[in-house]
């Protein structure tokens, strides 16, 4: 199937690893051009480098960038105008679910999950956004299915997420038709580095009963299965797609919610 993707431009947030990195790849084999963000790692510019040798180096550049920053991101936004001069996607996908068991944590754990999961998806979709209306884009938001239910994760990053979703929806009423507004909800996604692998490292047996007695398709999802998603629901394909939160989860939520 022909996504019709080519030559557009994206930009992807949190993409120096994981479900960020390899969305970023699966756009440029679409010939999409892509900028990969982060707050800066050694691990951004490397793949910067790497996916340059393979895709070009004028089909992918990479900006270090804190999205809970606006002054960050406005200097980011100046970049992609020199470079690019336009955007038509943004998948924003920067997000951290470490934080404490507490039902409800202290000021200051909340306002850094806050800050991390929905004050930087807030910030990016706010400067981003006059980009997008000008190329009537889409605009992609990577929540989680803890912002569906509660499943056990911690509440303040359950919380961040609903919120994203909440704004996904209201932003996609208020937008359309001129720009499109998604999310997804991933359940549990491992890749090397990623929170679940650092799970599976201490306790490889608890992990796995996790899986088998939650995930009724009985494995995590990859990183490539969202960003196939993510392809699909930016393209003209889904062009009658708006205020959707697709749930990719293997299953977790049914007879939930």
């Amino acid at each position: 199937m022909n996504l019709n993707l080519n030559n557009k431009k994206v930009l992807i947030t949190g993409a120096s690893t994981g479900i960020g990195l390899t969305v970023a790849e699966s756009f440029l084999q679409e010939g999409v051009k892509t900028c990969l963000v982060s707050r800066g790692s050694k691990a951004l510019f490397e793949n910067e480098k790497k996916l340059q040798d393979i895709y070009g180096l004028e089909n992918s550049f990479a900006c270090k960038c804190d999205c809970t920053n606006i002054e960050s991101l406005n200097s980011l936004k100046n970049r992609v105008k020199d470079k690019w001069g336009s955007l038509d996607i943004i998948i924003v996908n920067v997000g951290d679910g470490r934080s404490v068991p507490d039902a409800l944590p202290d000021d200051e754990q909340w306002q850094k999950t806050w800050n991390s999961n929905f004050e930087s998806a807030l910030q990016t979709a706010r400067t981003f956004l006059p980009m997008l209306e000008k190329s009537k884009g889409c605009l992609l938001f990577i929540s989680s299915i803890a912002g569906l239910e509660a499943f056990g994760a911690p509440t303040d990053y359950s919380t961040a997420k609903t919120a994203i979703i909440a704004l996904a929806k209201n932003m996609a009423r208020k937008l359309a038709p001129d720009v499109r507004v998604n999310v997804i909800a991933p359940g549990n996604v491992y890749f090397e580095g990623g929170s679940w692998d650092e799970k599976i490292k201490q306790d490889k047996k608890r992990v796995d009963e996790i899986i088998k007695s939650t995930v009724p398709m009985n494995r995590f999802a990859t990183p490539q299965e969202i960003a196939d998603s993510a392809l699909f629901l930016c393209s003209d394909r889904a062009s009658f797609i708006t205020g959707t939160a697709l749930v990719i989860d293997g299953g977790q939520t049914v007879g939930v919610m």
